[in-house]
């Protein structure tokens, strides 16, 4: 071991930091891809969420499923049914 072998000391972890970076890309790819085909989201967009069965369910609908339960009086559903069509 001569003075060459002392230079080197320095740089022998040098090799981890590209896989890190590699590592950190892939993960924030999957996260990504997870947000934007919605694998593990509940939104779909304006107004639109999964139901139980799978299929899109609109701002319109789940205020008729309050309605029907009787979370809302009949004076509030109107009121949000004009604010959610105009």
């Amino acid at each position: 071991m001569g003075p060459e072998h002392i230079m080197w000391w320095p740089w022998a972890g040098i090799w981890i930091i590209p896989m890190i970076m590699f590592a950190v890309i892939i993960i924030l790819v999957f996260l990504f891809a997870g947000r934007r085909w919605g694998c593990c989201a509940r939104w779909m967009g304006p107004g639109r969420y999964h139901s139980e069965g799978g299929e899109p369910e609109s701002a319109l609908d789940i205020l008729k499923k309050r309605y029907a339960k009787g979370e809302i009086t009949k004076e509030e559903f109107e009121q949000m049914k004009r604010d959610i069509i105009g």
